[in-house]
Formats: C-alpha cells, structure tokens, sequence
C-alpha cells in the first residue's frame, strides 16, 4: 500500500462526512475530525485519520452514543468529573480540559476526570488546549490490555499515555506526548496497513518472545522496561482506580467487543504558572530554556537538540504545505462517504 498526500482540510472534511453519515452529530464530527488530523498533521499517524473506521464500526455497533448528554459534578475547588455517557471520547476530553481551564482560573490549579468515556485521540491535543489559555496542560488515559508487564509474558495494562504542554513566547510550545510502551499500538496497525515490519523491540508474539512482524505481536513492551511499566501502573491508577472504573485486563477491548461501550476515564488537567511565578516570568524561562538546549553541541549523526514537539511541529508546517500522508486504501474509503 502506497501514501497519497491529502490537504488537511480535505481531510478534515472527509472525516466529518465520513462519522456524520455514520450517525454523530455535526459539532461532535468536526471536534473528532480536528483531533484527528491534528495527529496526521503532526506525524503521528497512530493517532490519525486511520481511526475514523473503526469509530463509524463502533457507533454502529451501538457501543459509542451518537447524542451523549454529558453531565458534571463539581467536588471540590479545583476537582471535578465529568460523564461522557459513552459519547465520543475527543468531545468528552476537550469539555473536561476546558473546565479545568476555568476552574484553574480560580484556583490555580484543577482537575477534571471524565467516567464512562470512550477513546480521546492523541493527549497532546487537549494539552495544547490549555496553552492556548496561557495554561500548562497535563493529560493521562488508560487503555485496554495490549502491553505486557516488566517481567511477564503477555499484556496486562494498556499503553496509557501521559502528555504535557507548557506555554513559551517566542518558541513554539513544548509539548511531550507519550505512550508508556515502546511504541503506540496504531503504528502496529499502521505497519499492518502498510505491510511492513516493526523493530523486534516493539512487541512480543505468543510465546513471549520479540518479533518484527506486526500480524504476529501479541503484547507490546514497555518502554524502559521496568520504569514503563511502574509509570503504566500509575496512570491507571489515576484513572480507572481513581474514578472507580475498570483498569487494565479488566476494560473492554477497542479492537473486539464492540457492542460493549469502552467505559473508559481519563483525566485533564490544567495549571495556571502565575499561581507560583509571574506568566510572564514562567514563558521567558521556557524560552530561555529552548535556547540553552539548541545551543547545546549535537551528538555525531545528530543535527541538532530539539525539545520535545518541535519535529512535529516542522511535520505540520510541511503537511500543511504538502499535503497530509494518508494510505491510500484509507483515503479510498474516506472518500466513499464524500
């Protein structure tokens, strides 16, 4: 399979169309579809356009709600959770980071979990979100069972992601997103699409050993070994056991049980830097540090430091110049919901 180049609102379009005629209401389509290739845009395919397939499955499957009501109980200042009535998780996760948003305004720092939710996309979205406001975002999810314990022969967490983004002047935010696997599960899949191998430290097969054929991983591995898995554990624990969900071998699968709602819960938060430095102060010493880190010498073979979201930001404005890389069969089938 081969990659055409699509112009992203193209795409954006085809994906809104695509879940609209599936049966999701049009502002609920359009925020997924911007979660979306706000992924593809930045290069991370896993968390692309390639997905919108299996949401139009699941809703009609009857597992995602096409007209959720999503209710919210505040807690405490600063603490609160958000229901999404098993809607789309990428409008659940933007509502609860935009209360946050709020709520932090006030308190200087909150916490919005979201119960019942469904898959969210790529994290670096909603963390974003908050930068836009002046904030630091921070954001984790759990997932259902793909990746194998430090020690153990087959998957018990899933790749539960973490992702921060702090506000800068002059540089473009930094903004780290990351599984706590060696890779995210999608660029298995996106190997499978493509039908190419993965590095042997990607997953594992059956019998607990590592392979490079994507059709054949079974479990992915955690990234750092044990430190992977210790921080996998964590974020599960600040979500599904936080929040009274299920967490790890317990969730609903993503690829399989799909009339089963996912049942997910994650959680969004936002920090306001002037509670405990002047905003201003805070930026100029992101900038500073940027600075400091692209005049440090490079490494042989390497061209330069770069902070965590600066080569995808580069991708975006290349995508955006370019066209956005879709794999053809994918494309195909976007367009038969034009």
């Amino acid at each position: 399979m081969a990659d055409v180049r699509v112009d992203y609102l193209e795409l954006l379009s085809l994906v809104v169309e695509r879940l609209r005629s599936a049966g999701l209401k049009k502002d609920h389509a359009e925020r997924v579809a911007d979660v979306l290739v706000h992924a593809d845009l930045r290069g991370v395919r896993s968390h692309g356009v390639m997905r919108t397939e299996h949401y139009v499955k699941r809703i009609g499957a009857g597992s995602l709600n096409c007209d959720p009501s999503f209710t919210l109980r505040e807690l405490r200042s600063g603490a609160a959770v958000l229901n999404a009535d098993a809607g789309m998780g990428h409008v659940a996760c933007y509502e609860a980071m935009d209360k946050a948003i709020d709520m932090a305004s006030e308190s200087g720092i909150a916490m919005v979990g979201v119960e019942n939710g469904s898959h969210c996309g790529a994290l670096s979205y909603f963390t974003m979100q908050a930068v836009e406001k002046g904030m630091i975002g921070m954001a984790v999810t759990h997932t259902d069972k793909c990746v194998a314990p430090y020690g153990g022969g087959r998957a018990f967490f899933g790749t539960n992601p973490i992702a921060f983004a702090f506000p800068t002047h002059k540089h473009p935010p930094v903004v780290l997103d990351m599984a706590t696997s060696n890779t995210a599960f999608g660029k298995v899949l996106h190997a499978k699409e493509t039908g190419t191998e993965i590095p042997a430290d990607w997953g594992i097969d059956g019998n607990g050993a590592p392979t490079t054929d994507p059709n054949a991983v079974e479990a992915l591995i955690p990234f750092g070994g044990h430190k992977g898995f210790g921080l996998a554990l964590v974020i599960d624990v600040l979500t599904g056991v936080l929040m009274g969900a299920k967490y790890g071998p317990h969730i609903n699968a993503m690829y399989g049980d799909y009339d089963k709602p996912r049942e997910l819960a994650s959680l969004m938060i936002a920090i306001d830097p002037g509670t405990f430095t002047s905003a201003e102060r805070f930026r100029a010493q992101m900038d500073a540090m940027v600075d400091d880190l692209h005049a440090e010498p490079a490494a042989p073979g390497c061209e330069q430091v770069y902070v965590p979201g600066e080569l995808e930001v580069i991708r975006e404005r290349e995508n955006k110049e370019h066209g956005v890389p879709v794999v053809d069969s994918i494309y195909e089938w976007l367009q038969k919901g034009a």
